[in-house]
């Protein structure tokens, strides 16, 4: 066989790799912003569904108006975060989540309240929202995870230098989130 037409195979190989290899890491990609899509929409839901939650606590609760003030000002901050990145949204939403920790408070001092049909399925469908975020958010660090994995590892990274795919970033809780979800709840009777 002429050298030639080796080189030529050698090459042709080389150039179905970069071609697999690369459309490989354009699929991961695309599988990582289609995760957090998924993650903006329940986010987008939830944000929604505070100010009716804040509306009906206030006609039992109208005097607790600083705890309304900062569930609306958490929910205005994670309106607007969504555009700053991951790592800001990420820390917007645990502020928000913290908020509403605060308004479902409030509910324990106010029996009305709890016994309300509207506060108890709003509560419901937060609790649902909440449920269907931290799914995505999961499926989105796992295909962030295979994604930065792959651009990382020979040899796609070389293909991913030249194609300039970066790392991207988790959607992970803040410390104080962290602590909170980890801490055991105290039952008492």
């Amino acid at each position: 066989m002429p050298i030639s037409i080796i080189l030529l195979l050698i090459v042709g190989a080389l150039i179905v790799l970069f071609v697999a290899l690369y459309n490989g890491l354009i699929q991961r990609r695309v599988a990582a912003d289609n995760a957090w899509s998924q993650i903006d929409i329940q986010l987008k839901r939830r944000h929604d569904l505070v100010p009716n939650l804040v509306e009906t606590v206030k006609g039992y609760a109208g005097h607790e108006s600083a705890t309304f003030e900062r569930v609306i000002q958490a929910r205005n901050s994670a309106v607007t975060s969504g555009s700053s990145g991951v790592g800001a949204s990420a820390q917007a939403e645990a502020a928000l989540s913290g908020a509403l920790r605060q308004i479902f408070a409030l509910s324990e001092n106010y029996p009305q309240l709890k016994a309300n049909e509207n506060f108890l399925k709003l509560q419901e469908e937060l609790s649902s929202t909440e449920n269907r975020i931290g799914f995505a958010r999961q499926h989105y660090n796992d295909c962030v995870a295979i994604y930065n994995t792959a651009i990382q590892t020979i040899p796609s990274n070389l293909v991913a230098s030249l194609g300039g795919f970066q790392v991207k970033e988790f959607f992970q809780l803040d410390s104080a989130e962290v602590q909170a979800v980890r801490q055991t709840p105290k039952v008492s009777f």
